[in-house]
């Protein structure tokens, strides 16, 4: 029993318990109480004001409950004693009826349970909530305010279940109990809970809006976030049967993919080319975790950005990495970073950008103690061997150039972020635009070119074709084709958007141009000294080196870094890497460019071939007024491309006794053919092959997508002798076999096995690829080709005299497919090798297969593994070869 005389006296105590704990604990206490009715909704509101100091806030309650007599002072004990017990992982109380008759009275009676049940799913909720019709976005913008904990947004929802009518309470009733329990939380250390706690807050304020393109505005990342092709990637070299597809995976997949290179590493490793979506990726993974929604098994996310790491010279120790340079506890760091030792096992640390680090990768540098401050590259190192942090997940996004094998010894599963498919681009854009008809006329001009279309795989190039929409969609001089058009677009909409409305000519063009290019020198100044010295984040002494004032800045280009030390002044950068590499193509060449990063200088030599193209020439001579400068530098840069690709065909061995000659492409193979293609010199490409003397081009496992298959057509079409031509686990999709077409007459075999390619795809192979009499060799395996492609493959197959080997293995042509085919290769002359493994195809299938068998004479090899024959099947099989003298194989 407790008086209120007593209660009166223990005042101070009862304060001192109130305000010792977090905010958090205080908002616990009030939810006991309004379950209990010790509180009216009116008392609640009074005590729940924001920006009110705790201790204000305890002497208003203590007010409030001695007011109610004895029975309230006990009550509030009571409700102190439980809040102080809570668990994170509650079952719902036994007396818990969904289909409550007054759902608005059950929730508050349960309120406690509902909170920690609902804290940490509130943003999956809502958005189910809001698409239901139960909330307004208004009300959902309200509830998501950056400054709320998730404890705080799911009392905000409560709250406004108490006071709409529409259902709301009903709703939250009834989809509570269907929501995933929360692990438990192994401590019940206060300020563990509130260093959580404050963790989520900065990191979903961090990772709510998607700035890293733009300047001029913030996007939303829920709004604009659009899936990559996301796949586990394959060993390279691996021989036998065929392999499978790669798996496509969701983000959620993330930690849960089979195929460990390495068991006990803790790293998951990301690749993919500038501008596939890596930060972004891991923007959307810190969001889910921060409200809530998924990687839940992690109580602690730390992201880091490793071009702004670069950046630090003290030493630092784990300690300081986590606190300076993430987030800083408010009370009991020791006891915060002691659990995270013992804990490390439900801790993630994201670095994005490792190819951006200057600092190759090595591991002869043990070092073991988290609290021994150690240079920031020996650190990371550490960390990512598991030295330091054992057990706690790492989350690596690189360019695929920097990533060598001492890396890969420690990296537990490795992923290829491959960009958007068409359907990516397509979602993307109608994101973008929402207004009627904007995206329809979008979508249509990009299917009606296809060298823009192929582009915008790259989330980067389709944001571009977004932000220039309506000069794409007005202009009638046609789209753009190379990656610099693409860039120069952009660059001339931020010129246009940055002048004065009076002041801008109304044509994109020189006069625009000319206008602003002290600034673009100015830019390229530092772009090109950022290059030289692989510095991507420029302080304000560094802006005032290069001459860039606040007029330059204002263009659009540099933007806010986002994740800086607290309390420090944000540095600047390129909205992007590739438009510092296309800003630093704009600059003077300079000796500087020789210690950039080769990633980095391949593509920057790609945008200066384009700047020195014949269409553009013209424009930089406008410009700058040196026309015969300009000349001089084509020049220039055509011998370079051709001697380094002479110099490439040369280093070629020569060909086994009685093999074609055959040739593997190196790395530099395929930007030095970009580069050719963004210069668009028909007779620089003619000449760039000449010497080309193999039988065999090999460009597996290279990134491969529709633009590079662009730029290869536009120079292997000029072959003297034909050859084959591999294109094995690349990213080559629709698209990209559309603009492979041109060059499809110089050969003799195609291997397009693990592209992603559709029955669109194989509609435009099939039109042109089977009328090419010197086509032997078609290799489609693991696509994602049905029936209907194989229809249309059949009855390119009827009018074919040629091809020599089919493979079709790894697709899904089932009975109907494998029938067309067996019709279409009856009386096929030259057929000797046909595999269907792994086709989904029956006994139907199989009849038709051996009806075909009676006919066909020249079929040699057929290969049915990993179907569904079954007996009757396997029986018509060997009917059909009683009638058969060609075939040698059936598997």
């Amino acid at each position: 029993m407790c008086t209120q005389e007593a209660f009166q006296a223990q005042r101070s105590q009862l304060v001192g318990l109130l305000v010792s704990g977090s905010l958090e604990g205080f908002e616990s206490v009030l939810d006991w109480l309004l379950s209990w009715e010790v509180l009216s909704r009116e008392d609640y509101e009074t005590l729940s004001l924001l920006g009110q100091p705790l201790s204000h806030l305890a002497r208003c309650l203590l007010d409030t409950v001695w007011k109610k007599g004895a029975w309230g002072c006990e009550q509030l004990i009571a409700a102190v004693q439980e809040a102080q017990a809570d668990s994170q992982s509650p079952e719902l109380p036994c007396g818990w009826d969904p289909h409550s008759a007054h759902p608005a009275r059950d929730l508050q009676s349960h309120r406690p349970a509902i909170v920690r049940r609902l804290y940490s799913h509130v943003e999956g909720v809502l958005d189910l909530a809001h698409e239901r019709g139960f909330v307004s976005r208004y009300e959902c913008d309200e509830i998501r305010l950056p400054i709320f904990t998730s404890s705080q947004r799911a009392r905000r929802l409560l709250d406004l279940a108490t006071v709409k009518a529409n259902g709301l309470a009903a709703f939250l009733l009834q989809h509570v109990q269907e929501l995933p329990v929360q692990l438990a939380l192994p401590f019940e250390d206060a300020a563990c809970k509130k260093y959580m706690s404050k963790l989520r807050t900065t990191v979903s304020a961090q990772a709510r809006f998607l700035n890293t393109y733009d300047g001029a505005e913030n996007l939303c990342l829920e709004e604009i976030y659009t899936e990559n092709v996301l796949e586990i990637r394959t060993e390279v070299g691996m021989t036998g049967a065929p392999q499978k597809s790669p798996a496509t995976l969701g983000l959620e997949d993330l930690f849960s993919t089979p195929g460990h290179l390495n068991k006990d590493a803790d790293t998951v490793l990301v690749v993919g080319e500038a501008g596939s979506g890596k930060s972004t990726l891991l923007q959307r993974l810190h969001l889910l975790w921060a409200t809530g929604r998924d990687f839940q098994e992690f109580l602690f996310v730390f992201p880091f950005s490793c071009r702004q790491l670069q950046c630090v010279a003290k030493p630092l120790s784990v300690r300081a990495l986590l606190f300076e340079h993430c987030c800083w506890p408010d009370l009991g760091q020791q006891d915060v970073f002691q659990f995270l030792l013992d804990h490390p096992d439900r801790v993630l640390l994201t670095f994005d950008g490792f190819d951006e680090f200057r600092f190759r990768f090595t591991d002869r540098e043990r070092h073991c103690s988290p609290t021994d401050p150690v240079s920031v590259q020996s650190l990371l190192f550490n960390l990512l061997q598991g030295n330091l942090l054992k057990n706690a997940r790492k989350v690596l996004t690189s360019r695929p150039d920097a990533v060598s094998a001492f890396l890969r010894k420690y990296v537990r599963t490795e992923l290829s972020l491959k960009g958007f498919s068409e359907e990516g681009i397509e979602l993307y854009l109608r994101k973008c635009h929402r207004e009627p008809g904007v995206a329809d006329r979008l979508i249509c001009l990009l299917k009606a070119t296809s060298a823009l279309h192929g582009l915008c795989h790259l989330p980067v190039v389709s944001w571009m074709v977004s932000k220039c929409h309506q000069e794409l969609l007005l202009q009638g001089g046609g789209s753009p084709k190379t990656t610099t058009d693409m860039y120069l677009l952009i660059l001339q909409h931020f010129l246009l958007h940055a002048s004065p409305a009076d002041s801008a000519p109304h044509d994109p063009g020189p006069g625009l141009l000319r206008g602003r290019l002290p600034t673009i020198l100015h830019l390229g100044q530092l772009a090109l000294w950022g290059l030289g010295t692989c510095c991507y984040v420029f302080s304000a002494k560094q802006l005032q080196a290069a001459h860039v004032d606040s007029e330059d800045i204002s263009l659009g280009f540099l933007v806010r870094a986002k994740r800086v030390v607290p309390g420090s002044v944000a540095p600047l950068e390129f909205l992007h890497i590739t438009f510092q590499c296309f800003f630093a193509a704009e600059g003077s060449v300079e000796a500087l460019l020789q210690g950039a990063e080769p990633h980095n200088l391949q593509i920057t030599v790609a945008f200066l071939a384009g700047l020195l193209s014949r269409e553009h020439r013209g424009l930089l001579a406008e410009c700058q007024g040196s026309e015969k400068a300009l000349l001089r530098r084509q020049a220039c840069a055509q011998w370079c491309l051709a001697r380094s690709l002479h110099k490439h065909f040369h280093s070629i061995p020569p060909a086994v006794p009685g093999e074609a000659k055959s040739m593997h492409a190196m790395p530099e193979f395929v930007w030095l053919i970009r580069s050719l293609y963004e210069m668009q010199e028909e007779r620089l490409a003619k000449e760039a092959v000449r010497g080309l003397d193999v039988g065999h081009l090999k460009l597996t496992f290279c990134s491969v997508g529709p633009a590079e298959c662009a730029a290869l057509a536009f120079v292997l079409r000029h072959l003297r002798r034909p050859v084959a031509l591999q294109l094995d686990h690349n990213s080559v999709g629709d698209v990209g076999v559309e603009q492979l077409l041109p060059c499809l007459g110089s050969c003799t075999a195609l291997y397009l096995r693990d592209n992603n390619i559709s029955d669109r795809g194989i509609c435009k192979l099939i039109e042109h690829a089977l009328h090419c009499e010197k086509l032997q060799k078609l290799a489609l395996g693991n696509n994602h080709i049905t029936a209907a492609g194989a229809v249309v493959l059949a009855e390119g197959l009827r009018a074919n005299t040629s091809l020599q080997f089919l493979g079709f293995w790894g697709n899904k042509v089932g009975d109907k497919g494998a029938q067309a085919l067996a019709e279409a290769l009856g009386g096929h002359p030259s057929l000797k090798w046909l595999s269907l493994v792994g086709n989904s195809i029956g006994s139907v299938g199989a009849q038709a297969l051996a009806l075909m068998l009676e006919k066909n004479v020249a079929l040699e090899e057929l290969c049915l593994e990993e179907n569904h024959l079954q007996d009757e099947g396997v029986c018509s099989l060997a009917e059909g070869l009683k009638r058969n003298s060609s075939l040698k194989v059936l598997k």
